[in-house]
């Protein structure tokens, strides 16, 4: 099936074509590893781990090379490490760690590579000094920096002419620049600040230059896709463009792909703005990680989406019944088949998630229908193959509807015991008490010949 994805750079949706079948390359920019990621930081990472998903069900799951980075050098971080007293690489380890731990609660796989900023600084040097040595670039005692006058292309992906770009605030510290829209490839050390060593002077890489060069050492270029949030179109991807190309004299990537804004009460969802909540205090709060992964695709990735405590009770009540049809078929082998086509279908058209959370639904409807073993046996394995590429119903789910209970789930389970042993002493007066008592708390009861299951009422 063939798969269609919006190129941020030709502003289409195209048919999605890799260079070479047999290796399909992804980058995603990650985290700069500093603080804590917030829930808006997690959209990217869940949007292109379905999108890794699908590229791995077309081509196969050794066919695909995805790289997402950490970047482990930047200003932040070096503030940080001078205001506390720690190293660097202790912050960076910690933060890395936290944000793999995260990401892998929402159910996020790991990339093929998770290259960082620390281990390519030969990569950056050798690319800038092609820049230099083309004339792309320039050195002054600020540093160096891309000379964005010189790239005729340069705008492209964001739409910005570059007459638009000169006017506006030089940075603090790049006064020696010659345009303000010349973009630091290498910042010269101060005192007392981190430092490695270059050709053309001790100091440490800018942002921009970090990626390319990873790009580079990881997958090569150009690569079949660059993906990232609408924030980093501009400055960041536009830049990364300017200085691959122009020293490669090829493209970095065939097609570029952003992921659209999480708002709070609809502003943008920021950790300067101080609106924001991390995944880890919503699991700790007692959401399921699959919970916040599906309300991460509730919309489309191209749109924005405003998170809300309805927003996650939807996701919760959508996944609830799932896995419930899960439950209900729990003594039924599921059948060995491929996710339905419309399914697959509603993910390969620009990743449409909202559509294929309506044929997940659909699957659901007709795994609690089925009556007969082997349409029971044929619906749950196009249910759990469906979700599968979606991320989702990856638990027990048993252990899903205990865990939205927390501590009073071991309570369920003794009310649940009881009314099971009324029932077979044919104390039916018990039985429908304990089940009316059950019902408030708001479990709904499966009976069986081998025992009785609960879980949440829809």
């Amino acid at each position: 099936m063939t798969i269609s994805l919006t190129n941020t750079l030709t502003r289409r949706k195209e048919p999605f074509v890799p260079a070479d079948p047999s290796r399909v390359t992804m980058y995603v920019c990650g985290p700069t590893v500093y603080n804590y990621a917030h829930i808006g930081n997690m959209r990217p990472p869940v949007v292109f781990d379905v999108l890794f998903r699908l590229l791995r069900h077309t081509y196969g799951e050794n066919a695909v090379l995805y790289a997402r980075n950490y970047t482990d050098i930047d200003d932040r971080i070096i503030k940080l490490a001078a205001e506390s007293g720690q190293p660097m690489s202790a912050i960076t380890e910690k933060f890395a760690k936290i944000y793999d731990e995260d990401t892998g609660a929402l159910g996020v796989l790991t990339p093929t590579h998770q290259p960082r900023a620390t281990e390519n600084l030969p990569g950056m040097i050798a690319l800038i000094e092609t820049l230099l040595a083309n004339g792309s670039a320039y050195r002054v005692e600020s540093g160096v920096y891309f000379a964005v006058g010189a790239d005729a292309d340069y705008g492209k992906l964001s739409g910005r002419a570059q007459e638009d770009m000169q006017a506006g605030a030089r940075v603090e510290g790049e006064d020696d620049k010659r345009r303000p829209s010349d973009f630091a490839l290498w910042k010269a050390a101060r005192a007392d600040e981190p430092r490695w060593e270059a050709p053309f002077g001790a100091g440490r890489p800018g942002w921009h230059i970090e990626c390319s060069a990873m790009i580079e050492a990881e997958l090569g270029s150009p690569i079949d896709i660059h993906g990232g949030g609408l924030d980093l179109i501009f400055p960041h991807h536009e830049n990364e463009i300017a200085q691959s190309e122009s020293a490669h004299n090829h493209p970095l990537a065939r097609v570029w792909m952003h992921n659209g804004f999480l708002t709070m009460d609809t502003t943008k969802m920021s950790k300067s703005l101080g609106n924001v909540i991390t995944p880890r205090e919503l699991l700790e709060d007692g959401w399921q990680g699959e919970t916040l992964r599906w309300a991460l695709l509730s919309a489309h990735y191209r749109a924005p989406l405003d998170w809300n405590e309805d927003l996650m009770r939807q996701a919760q009540a959508s996944l609830d019944r799932l896995y419930g049809a899960v439950l209900r078929l729990k003594d039924v082998e599921a059948d060995d088949v491929e996710p339905p086509a419309a399914f697959v279908a509603a993910l390969s058209d620009d990743l449409n998630t909202p559509q294929a959370i309506a044929e997940l639904s659909a699957l659901g409807t007709a795994a609690n229908i089925a009556k007969k073993p082997a349409e029971q046996a044929k619906a749950k394995g196009e249910l759990l193959a469906a979700a599968k590429l979606m991320g989702v119903l990856q638990g027990d789910p048993e252990h899903w509807f205990r865990a939205s209970f927390g501590e009073q789930a071991a309570e369920i389970d003794k009310l649940v015991a009881e009314r099971f042993a009324a029932r077979v002493a044919k104390n039916y007066a018990e039985s429908d008490r304990l089940r009316d008592e059950l019902a408030a708390r708001g479990v709904e009861v499966m009976d069986s010949a081998a025992g009785s299951t609960w879980r949440r009422k829809g």
